[in-house]
């Protein structure tokens, strides 16, 4: 959060900065976005107007000398010209060095010399007292009016200077000849000035806005490949240091074990007394918690190795015709002594004619062996736990372990199943443990293409389910019957 903090800040401290260095009071990258446009719209625009120019000098020709209306036009023409050739001089210039202040004096220099051509239709009342005259010049300044209003809009000091001489010319000079109809051509001609000009600013507005949402998908964009590319970056990491630590693991689990095995060597020599009875007998004592000791480290070790190896991807599954019930029940006499000492009553059962299956038997083994473990570590004295081998619902075979301990918060199920976690009431009422056996669990199924669940309430106790596959189960195929045709042979001898 504090980063977005900082980058929030400092977009607003960039668009207050970009408003005091823009010339239109938005941002200064937009006003290069509104002079791009405006250029391009004048450039696009010039042949058009060009024949709508040569078109108006050749209908008032009719009244005026074909001579004075042509110059009239080449006077046009060449200042038409001329602000085009500006914007494209413009449209070469690098976005670097681009001033807004200088290109807005230029184009609207330019474009009041454009507008002054243009004011100059009024001369022709000079020429000829037609009074048709006056609704010719009228039609010609609103054709004026519209054609530059929209060729300018980016620009609006451009849209004035283009248009407003012509406008005041041919007004006043409407208004100088007299008589209703002048008199309403001439404020016609002063509402369509002030209607282009505003229908001009609209057209700018939403100009700006088109390129300020652009601005904002651009930014969004941006921040996005970013967030990727951070994200790309942290996963790397991420798996660099997975891989790293299964490493380590891995290298120190097979460091640690060489020792281990001597010190639980010797401590059972020293336990059993194989050498001769100790005379303290405090002795024999300590040599067994030795042993228990390096017995429980060893088994942590073994832990860690194999989820080390799992999740390094070497974990490979030595799969053979296995028994499920026939695991089951040998892992249950070896935990049937652990489980007697704490009076903790050990059920197990098993459906009838159970087919045998395809898996690794150590890897089950140690599913087997995990999960009744963590039951009976955590059952209090007293209680039950019960272990099913059964068919699942899908035609596969499950393992079910269920005891009446205390029980897992659902909030901390997550934690449970995932490695080095443990839950709360777990490390309150039963002895400590490393947190990896769920999680192994969970990846020797998966091996298995397999499933586990886990289920639990508090107070009520706690049920898991490892699920194997319909696709691992060896049922029993139907006999083959071989069908013979019989064959009969006729002689042609009779």
């Amino acid at each position: 959060m504090g980063r977005d903090v900082r980058r929030n800040i400092q977009k607003t401290v960039l668009d207050a900065r970009q408003r005091l260095t823009s010339s239109s009071g938005t941002r200064a990258s937009f006003d290069y976005e509104l002079m791009q446009a405006y250029t391009g719209s004048r450039i696009g625009a010039a042949l058009p107007l060009s024949a709508i120019v040569v078109i108006l000098a050749v209908v008032a020709s009719f009244w005026v000398p074909f001579v004075f209306t042509a110059v009239w036009a080449g006077m046009v023409l060449l200042s038409l010209l001329a602000v085009a050739l500006m914007c494209r001089r413009f449209q070469h210039t690098e976005a670097a060095k681009f001033n807004a202040e200088h290109w807005t004096t230029n184009f609207v220099a330019a474009e009041t010399v454009y507008g002054i051509t243009w004011s100059l239709i009024p001369l022709f009342g000079l020429l000829t007292q037609a009074d048709a005259l006056a609704v010719v010049t009228f039609a010609m300044v609103l054709v004026s009016i519209a054609s530059n209003a929209v060729a300018t809009r980016t620009l609006t000091p451009a849209t004035v200077m283009s248009t407003l001489p012509a406008t005041l010319t041919v007004s006043i000079n409407l208004v100088s000849m007299g008589g209703t109809l002048n008199y309403t051509l001439g404020a016609i001609v002063l509402c369509a000035e002030i209607f282009f000009v505003y229908l001009a600013r609209q057209l700018h507005a939403s100009e700006l806005e088109r390129i300020s949402h652009q601005a904002e998908k651009d930014s969004l964009i941006a921040e996005l490949e970013e967030a990727q590319h951070m994200s790309d970056e942290a996963r790397r990491h991420a798996e660099q240091a997975n891989i790293a630590k299964s490493q380590f693991l891995a290298t120190m689990s097979h460091e640690l074990r060489t020792p281990l095995n001597a010190i639980i060597g010797f401590s059972e020599v020293l336990k059993s007394e194989l050498l001769g009875p100790h005379h303290v007998p405090q002795y024999k004592e300590y040599a067994g918690d030795i042993h228990g000791s390096g017995q429980h480290l060893l088994n942590l070790i073994n832990e860690l190795l194999d989820l080390s190896r799992i999740e390094a991807g070497k974990y490979e599954l030595n799969e053979e015709v296995v028994s499920l019930i026939d695991i089951a029940e040998d892992c249950r006499r070896m935990m049937e002594l652990r489980a007697k000492a704490k009076g903790i009553d050990l059920t197990f059962s098993y459906g009838k004619n159970l087919p045998k299956l395809w898996g690794d038997e150590r890897a089950i083994r140690q599913v087997v062996l995990n999960l009744l473990s963590n039951a009976i570590k955590f059952t209090p004295q007293g209680g039950k736990v019960t272990l099913v081998i059964n068919r699942s619902a899908d035609g596969g075979q499950l393992i079910s372990v269920k005891d009446n301990g205390p029980g897992i918060p659902e909030e901390e199920i997550e934690t449970v199943l995932s490695s080095f976690g443990q839950g709360s009431l777990a490390q309150k009422t039963a002895e400590q443990g490393a947190g990896l056996g769920l999680p192994i669990v969970q990846k020797i199924m998966d091996l298995h293409q397999g499933r586990f669940d886990l289920f639990s309430k508090v107070r009520f106790g706690t049920e898991v389910i490892a699920s194997f596959p319909r696709a691992r189960v060896m049922d029993a195929l139907a006999p083959v019957v071989e069908r013979r045709n019989r064959l009969q042979i006729f002689s042609e001898a009779g």
